[in-house]
């Protein structure tokens, strides 16, 4: 008799639509902010951008950390053990907060210094404002920490629209507070910055509150009883670094190839910058499906069916493409109209439609097999292969290739996106073969 699926379509639905809503609300709020904030003035969407560039790696970090949790609590999830589940969910809590703490004590004792130091030949108002902006970010960090960790214990436990709903209400209140302190009390980037931190207050205040209920099959309550357990915090962190530092790489590889591009000329610095926009919103739903399967799999290899999560890899691989494929055709649809509302010049808004244009046909054709199977990959507890592949990968072609190409051939942002595909190509092709070589699922997560 053949075994049952351990989630049924109807379950993938349910764990999948949310995180891929969520993701997909995310970024186009973040885009509503950036205009938002850009109505201030230049000096106010210099400093954000510039703040944001470190950060969007502080965040990542804090992120690459949850998503250990979410594989640990849900390797706990599979065999069945709500207790070393539970007692998981509050260390990955614990340590993610500590960090983030840490982090925040640091950046307020060094935030000038740390600036001065970055962005040192920018022109005073920028850095004026690129200090108030780093300070309330700063603030916000362990507030950051907390959604993330409390986001990741609802995702191992299979709840995806808890964070969900939290996340649509946070991202309103961050855009009517944006809307109140800029415009209706003109605060400029502090009023930016603000309505940022309280949102993320918020967010962080309704997760642990959510968290706290007893009837969740993994909840988070007495806080004072949280004592370091180093062995569970050594699989967190052993988990959780790899992914933070591959995300690290990744943004420092997106800073190499902005420098890059400077030297292209305004038409080229403003159709990429579009460009780059239309590609993080039509990859999120893609990316939501590979977030949703670390979930699937950790409960599978903790079950101790392997063939269940193969299955599962390989199912939500389609899945993802299909969603990529949507996607791809929606923002082309758009692509056109939304560079007429940005106010682009004809030459830069021409070269952005037809460089979405090449994005709609490659990267159905690569990106689901290049990114996708990687989450599952990292579920199993094969993060550094993971973490060596994206990283040897992104600096050979992402970055060498593009930066090769324009300085030997002259080719303009087309050559940010033949490095792309390159990139995205190799690395499909990499995990593939370690998808069907079955190396990936031979990790023990569960014990030292």
């Amino acid at each position: 008799m053949e075994q049952q699926h351990l989630f049924s379509n109807r379950d993938l639905r349910k764990l999948l639509v949310p995180i891929i809503v969520e993701q997909l609300l995310n970024s186009l709020m973040g885009t509503a902010d950036t205009v938002m904030v850009s109505n201030v003035g230049p000096e106010a969407i210099s400093a954000v951008s510039l703040v944001d560039s470190i950060n969007v790696l502080i965040i990542q970090a804090f992120s690459a950390l949850a998503a250990g949790g979410t594989i640990l609590c849900s390797h706990y999830m599979g065999t069945k053990d709500r207790k070393g589940a539970n007692h998981c969910a509050g260390q990955v809590t614990m340590v993610i907060t500590c960090i983030a703490v840490v982090m925040t004590v640091l950046g307020l004792c060094f935030k000038t210094p740390l600036l001065r130091g970055i962005f040192g030949a920018v022109e005073p108002a920028v850095m004026e404002a690129s200090q108030t902006y780093f300070f309330y970010t700063l603030l916000s960090f362990p507030f950051i920490a907390l959604y993330d960790a409390g986001s990741s214990i609802f995702r191992a436990q299979e709840n995806t629209r808890t964070p969900m709903v939290i996340s649509i209400l946070s991202n309103l209140m961050n855009i009517g507070g944006n809307a109140l302190l800029i415009w209706g009390f003109h605060m400029g980037v502090a009023g930016a910055a603000i309505a940022t931190l309280v949102s993320r207050i918020f967010c962080a205040a309704a997760v642990m509150w959510k968290l706290k209920n007893p009837k969740l099959l993994i909840s988070v309550r007495d806080y004072r009883k949280l004592r370091p357990d180093f062995s569970v915090i050594r699989r967190v962190l052993a988990l959780g670094i790899p992914s933070g530092i591959e995300n690290g790489m990744f943004q420092f590889g997106k800073l190499a190839i902005q420098s890059t591009v400077s030297s292209m000329g305004t038409t080229a610095i403003a159709a990429q910058a579009m460009t780059n926009i239309m590609e993080s919103v039509n990859g999120v739903g893609g990316i939501g499906v590979g977030i949703g399967l670390m979930t699937i799999v950790g409960e599978c290899m903790g079950a101790g069916r392997k063939d269940e999560a193969a299955y599962y890899i390989k199912k939500l691989t389609v899945i993802g493409e299909a969603v990529i494929i949507a996607s791809c055709l929606a923002v082309y649809a758009i692509a056109r109209p939304v560079t007429v509302l940005g106010g682009m010049e004809a030459e830069s808004a021409r070269l952005c439609v037809q460089l979405v244009g090449l994005i709609t046909i490659v990267k159905p054709l690569v990106w689901a097999l290049s990114f996708i199977p990687a989450y599952g990959l990292r579920a199993a507890g094969d993060v550094k292969f993971s973490m060596i592949t994206s990283c040897v990968t992104m600096w050979m072609f992402r970055v060498t290739l593009c930066v090769f190409l324009v300085r030997a051939f002259g080719l303009g942002p087309i050559a940010v996106w033949i490095g792309m595909f390159a990139d995205w190509t190799i690395r499909g092709i990499v995990f593939t073969l370690r998808f069907l070589s079955g190396k990936w699922s031979r990790h023990k997560v569960l014990s030292e």
